[in-house]
C-alpha cells in the first residue's frame, strides 16, 4: 500500500511538471511582435467598390419592395373598410 502512494504522489508531480512545461511552450516567445501583413492595396480598393455597388442593388431593390408594399397596402385598406 505504501508503494502505491509513493507511485501516486510521483504521478501528480510528473502531471504538474508537465503542465507547466505544457504551457511555456505553448506561450513561448509571446513577446514577439507578428510580421507585418502584406496587404494588397489594390485588392482592398476593388473590394471596397464590388461592396459599395452590391449595397447599393440592395438598396434599391429595398425601395422598389417598399413601393410594392406601400401600394398592396392602398388596395388592402379599402377593402377592409367595405
Amino acid at each position: 500500500m505504501y508503494k502505491s502512494q509513493i507511485k501516486t504522489q510521483k504521478m501528480k508531480k510528473l502531471l504538474f511538471v508537465l503542465a507547466i512545461a505544457t504551457s511555456l511552450v505553448a506561450c513561448n516567445n509571446s513577446t514577439e511582435t507578428p510580421a507585418a501583413s502584406t496587404i494588397d492595396s489594390a485588392k482592398v480598393a476593388d473590394s471596397i467598390k464590388a461592396a459599395a455597388a452590391a449595397i447599393d442593388t440592395a438598396t434599391k431593390k429595398m425601395d422598389s419592395a417598399a413601393v410594392k408594399i406601400d401600394s398592396a397596402a392602398k388596395k388592402v385598406d379599402p377593402a377592409i373598410k367595405k
